[in-house]
């Protein structure tokens, strides 16, 4: 795995530092990785590793600005940060205007896991400037539902349809949203999979709502490459 090189950035006073995977050549895209609730760790510097590989430039969104040294940390801290969506969303958007800034002129995606893949759409419900957007087992409920016509980026929802955090109602609940607010999505439910299928270290972690799936791993993974290459052609 190449060295991750640091892009400091700030919202609200907040000093940021997002984390930046460069390819080889001409990236594709830029993508705006979003990770879980314990910010960056070594399970999204792979991630952003493997984007890279794959021809983006990726940066990972600093959540927090402050160490998250386990999940109970993160818990604190998510819930302080989400306590006012509005001020969630510019926090979100501020790694976009960061990366954008960074990189010029190249087509933007927003992409997240757990946390970061309902961060990635409230990106898209925001109206953000993406040609995509993409959740592996992200939450999908908002208290800031989508305005009619809102949702320009594509949109790519790969979920375990056994997690508990978020039930087939929420998954209803964010088809009938989508639809008015004009949004493009694809919803692939892997079924018996439960949260935090992409991260083998969920399997270490005591607690029954989250469940590594290899397969449904690779099939999101490869389901993630195969829209992409479709959305930019």
């Amino acid at each position: 795995m190449s060295a991750l090189e640091p892009l400091a950035y700030d919202h609200a006073g907040t000093a940021l530092t997002g984390l930046v995977a460069r390819c080889a050549g001409m990236p594709r895209a830029a993508i705006v990785l979003y990770p879980t609730i314990v910010n960056a760790n070594d399970a999204m510097e792979r991630r952003a590793d493997m984007l890279a590989r794959a021809g983006f430039l990726v940066m990972i969104a600093d959540f927090y600005g402050e160490p998250c040294p386990d999940f109970a940390a993160g818990q604190a801290l998510a819930g302080a940060l989400r306590a006012d969506p509005a001020f969630y969303r510019a926090r979100l958007a501020a790694a976009i205007a960061a990366l954008r800034e960074y990189a010029p002129g190249l087509p933007m995606i927003a992409l997240g896991y757990c946390m970061g893949g309902g961060a990635a759409l409230e990106m898209a419900r925001d109206g953000q400037d993406l040609v995509a957007a993409i959740s592996f087992h992200g939450l999908l409920a908002t208290p800031l539902p989508a305005q009619s016509g809102a949702v320009s980026a594509r949109l790519l929802v790969l979920h375990g349809d056994a997690d508990p955090m978020v039930p087939r109602e929420q998954v209803a609940a964010f088809m009938a949203e989508m639809d008015p607010a004009g949004a493009n999505w694809h919803l692939h439910a892997y079924s018996g999979v439960r949260h935090g299928f992409t991260d083998p270290g969920s399997d270490l972690r005591d607690l029954d709502a989250v469940a590594y799936d290899a397969s449904a791993d690779r099939q999101s993974w490869a389901a993630a490459m195969a829209f992409l290459d479709e959305v930019l052609g």
